[in-house]
């Protein structure tokens, strides 16, 4: 069977001590390393971030392939990366993850002729204790998304598990029919906006794409002390509350509205007051504060549901990211690229 070529790619912008053991695991990897390469986009980096990879480069293990990205956002540099990958397979992860050692062969081990995409496991690195108010599920807050042991398949029908960059993979293939992530979404310096990787999630099933859960593909997400504040989930949750109702006008379904919200969005919040109300009688502050968070999330959705907006149109940007992986699939392919 013909071992499949896999671009590791890996946006980044000011974290070079991160990012150094980022591309040390990688080059751990239990995958042939004539078989992959990793591409690393650097987002506007001030610090040491092009002689760390340059270093990496110039080492046993892997090719590694250096871009400067100047162009502000994440998914800028995600997509720079993506028009110059040459893998059949495209792993997507973060500048501040440890994989496991046997994290691509898992992952590519999960592609079957029906399987178009996988999302893994992903585990927290914690830089300091986490709050005692802090429960597994505020984990999504932090890019840490544990959905269990257990293998299942992803499609329009079961869509509980939702990939995201950190750790994730894709086939070339699907991305150069739908295209990339979206610009005006994903991480901005001096924001915390997100909905990239569930705007591109939601292309996928859209197109007709089915993906695989896999457990076993195993990244470490760092979780910095400075994000262990409920200042930060507050503003984070209403943010993100915004972007899903911006994404979920951009892809209207038939739900039942209730006040141009959709209806069971109204019964979740309901849930949350009442579950609210019961910890904080019982003296449940984990629960009480997961509550009132999902409540603040909801607050932020409303604001951007009520709010007369311009939405883009996903497919209009489909066709304007058609050509990703196109342009490099005839150039020759160098370890370092200044």
């Amino acid at each position: 069977m013909t071992v499949p070529q896999v671009s590791v790619v890996i946006a980044t912008r000011n974290r070079a001590g991160l990012l150094a053991e980022t591309l040390d695991a990688l080059a751990r990897q239990s995958w042939p390393v004539d078989r992959f390469e990793i591409v690393v986009s650097d987002n506007g980096s001030t610090d040491d971030t092009r002689s760390i990879v340059r270093r990496r480069a110039a080492a046993s293990g892997p090719a590694v392939r250096y871009l400067y990205v100047p162009e502000p956002g994440k998914s800028s540099a995600v997509n720079e990366a993506l028009s110059r990958a040459r893998g059949d397979l495209l792993a997507f992860t973060d500048d501040d993850v440890i994989p496991d050692a046997a994290w691509l062969r898992h992952l590519c081990d999960a592609f079957t002729p029906h399987v178009a995409f996988v999302a893994g496991r992903i585990l927290p690195r914690w830089e300091a204790e986490p709050p005692s108010w802090l429960s597994p599920a505020l984990h999504g807050v932090l890019a840490v998304r544990d959905n269990g042991v257990e293998r299942h398949a992803i499609d329009r029908d079961d869509a509980r598990v939702m990939p995201i960059g950190a750790n994730m993979a894709v086939r070339a293939s699907v991305v150069h029919r739908i295209g990339g992530l979206r610009s005006d979404l994903g991480k901005l310096a001096g924001t915390l906006r997100t909905g990239e990787d569930h705007e591109f999630f939601l292309r996928m099933l859209r197109a007709g794409f089915r993906g695989l859960y896999e457990p076993a593909a195993i990244v470490e997400h760092w979780v910095p002390k400075d994000r262990l504040k409920r200042s930060y989930f507050r503003r984070w949750l209403h943010q993100n509350g915004r972007d899903v109702a911006r994404l979920e006008a951009s892809y209207p379904s038939q739900t039942t509205m209730l006040l141009g919200v959709p209806r069971y969005r109204w019964r979740e919040c309901a849930r949350d007051a009442a579950r609210a109300a019961r910890a904080m009688a019982t003296g449940d502050r984990r629960n009480r504060v997961a509550s009132t968070m999902r409540m603040l999330w909801f607050a932020g959705y409303l604001q951007e549901r009520w709010t007369p907006d311009v939405v883009h149109c996903p497919m209009r940007l489909a066709e304007e990211y058609s050509g990703l992986g196109q342009r490099g699939a005839g150039e020759s392919w160098e370890p370092w690229e200044p």
